[in-house]
Order: C-alpha cells, then structure tokens, then sequence
C-alpha cells in the first residue's frame, strides 16, 4: 500500500467517524460525505460537490460538478447551502449568501457581499496569485488559511480557524492587524465605524467537522486534526 492509499484511507476513517456521531448533520453535508465514501476516496475535483436548496451561479441554477470561473457569484435562497472547490481551496457556504470571486491586477479577491460562509485555503506555494477576502467593512490577505466570516453591511464576524490573515478595517486602515492562530483563538468583529475597529466576539456557527470535511475534499488536515497537514 502506497502513501496515497494510506492517506485514503485515513480521511475515510476520519469522516465516517463524524459520519457515525452525527457531527455533520442529520442530511446535506452527511450525504456528501457519504457519497465520497461510497466512490472510495475524496478527488479534489474542482466545482460544486453538494448543493440544497436554491444555489445559483450568476443567472445560472447550480449543478454537481459546475465550475466557479473569475467574476462569477455563488449565491443561495433561503435554504440554499453548497459545498464547492476551486483549485486548492474549498468552501462551504451557507443560505442567504453571496460570494462573487475575482481576479484584479494579478491578484485573486474573494468578496463577501452578504451573508456566511466557511472556507480553507491551500498555502501560498499552491496558488499563482496572492489572495484577500474583502467585506463591507474589511480587507483580509490570506496566507494558508481556514476562516469563517459573517457579512453584514455595518460589521463583519471573522474567525480565523487557523493560519494567519492581515486584517484592515475599511474605516481606518491605520488599525490593520497581522492574526496567527492555530485553533479559533482570535474570533473578531470588524466594524465600519467607531474608534476601535475591531472588536473581540466568540466562536459561533462553525464546526471542526466542517472544517475536517472542507480540509479533506481537497486532501489535507485541519492543523487541529493532527493527522497529515499542509
């Protein structure tokens, strides 16, 4: 048995243990989950790997294995969750949400227009481009990163799961903050007004089992796992 099926093997065993404890949920995720296992291994295939519910992408009802191109919007109804790979990164992204990715001046720009969602992000050597997530009220360089963010048009919720972000509150870029974590350590408002910025908040509405799901659909480990990492 080589490394690879090792590994297999390994991400097989992680997930139907979350699988067996209900951490992914009752149907949706757990479906998915259940489908990669059923196929053997978990591909890093590019594009939509579980979509509920109203997902689309620009005019475009979403589909199992439609690809994300620069410039288009992922966006979900009421209901609408999706689960989504473009190249060494994977996203989970929840109802209500709009998330449009770019490409602009060689860089790559993930924004945020509303609403939540939880993402991983391969390191620096595994991208051509650097990468920043931008909100209503933030900018965040990204360098080999799980976060989760919540986009309101007055406050941004970020969690930086792991890794590290360069953080800059739009309304006062003299406040901007290098974050290293190695386990939701730093969770943070970014506010579009007042003296300071940002603000601490708690952990919410984001799982390690989504994390682990979202890490091993592009063949790593959450740093947290201790299992194979970046």
């Amino acid at each position: 048995m080589n490394e690879q099926d090792i590994q297999r093997l390994a991400r097989r065993e992680t997930l139907l243990k979350l699988a067996a404890t209900g951490a992914l949920g009752a149907g949706g995720i757990l479906g998915l989950v259940r489908d990669a296992l059923s196929a053997g291994s978990l591909p890093a295939t590019p594009g939509f790997r579980h979509i509920r519910g109203p997902v689309g992408v620009d005019n475009t009802r979403a589909s199992i294995g439609l690809n994300i191109k620069p410039g288009q919007a992922v966006m979900t109804g009421e209901g609408g969750e999706a689960v989504f790979i473009i190249g060494p990164d994977a996203f989970l992204q929840r109802e209500k949400s709009k998330v449009i990715f770019e490409e602009s001046g060689g860089a790559q720009i993930m924004r945020v227009v509303t609403g939540k969602i939880l993402s991983v992000f391969g390191k620096n050597k595994e991208r051509q481009r650097n990468l920043s997530l931008v909100t209503s009220t933030a900018t965040i360089g990204i360098r080999g990163t799980g976060c989760y963010i919540e986009a309101e048009e007055a406050r941004t919720y970020f969690c930086l799961c792991y890794g590290e972000a360069e953080v800059t509150p739009k309304g006062d870029p003299k406040q901007k903050e290098t974050i290293q974590t190695k386990h939701h350590d730093h969770p943070i408002y970014i506010h579009a007004s007042g003296d300071r910025m940002m603000a601490p908040a708690t952990v919410i509405n984001h799982t390690d089992a989504e994390l682990t799901m979202l890490e091993n659909s592009v063949g790593r480990w959450p740093p947290f796992s201790g299992g194979n990492r970046y």
